[in-house]
């Protein structure tokens, strides 16, 4: 599994800016169909929200990738 840190400046960062910010997903679109259809793990719990709020501790699986909110 490959593992990234990725620094926000913000109070939050939603799942879908998540997911196009660290290139796991080429557009917008792309991440609305991959956390539609329950590719995404948030926390360790399939999460279909695409506006969910993600804060620094928070940790986002897609296929091989890990993705921690810093």
């Amino acid at each position: 599994m490959r593992e990234e840190t990725v620094k926000i400046s913000t109070e939050y960062i939603k799942l879908e800016g998540l997911l196009k910010f660290a290139g796991t997903a080429e557009t917008g679109g792309e991440a609305k169909q991959r956390i539609q259809a329950g590719e995404v793990k948030v926390n360790g719990e399939v999460c279909q929200m695409r506006g969910k709020k993600l804060r620094p501790g928070d940790v986002v699986e897609l296929g091989d990738v890990r993705l921690t909110v810093q």
